[in-house]
């Protein structure tokens, strides 16, 4: 490349790495997730107590676990809606500025909707 030619602007590296960011934070977290509370409680491996309602809503009440529920869900959102538009592209469907405005345009709203139900 000449170093007198402009670069060209692009939203790729915000776009791979919320999808590379996800991705991490979906591998490494919901797999502990599911065995706390799809396994291990059904099991008897914890007890039952440690996941009622109140006590959720408790832990929900703080500030903290509210940014880290935001920040896993957030993470997870738009690695999906990246893996979907990928997904659409491997299946044939060739129209990208669309599909890809409509995935990322469904993760902005469910961002949104995560937002307003954690405030």
């Amino acid at each position: 490349m000449n170093s007198k030619t402009p670069l060209k602007a692009s939203n790729k590296p915000i776009i791979w790495s919320l999808f590379a960011a996800g991705g991490t934070v979906t591998a490494l977290l919901f797999p502990v997730l599911i065995l706390l509370f799809a396994l291990a409680v059904p099991f008897g491996l914890l007890p039952a107590e440690l996941f009622t309602y109140d006590r959720i809503q408790g832990m929900l009440d703080n500030t903290f676990i509210k940014l880290i529920i935001f920040a896993l869900l957030f993470l997870s959102i738009w690695h999906a809606a990246h893996r979907m538009r990928i997904t659409a592209h491997d299946f044939g469907i060739r129209a990208d500025g669309f599909i890809a405005f409509l995935f990322y345009a469904i993760a902005a709203v469910a961002t949104v909707i995560l937002l307003v139900a954690l405030l």
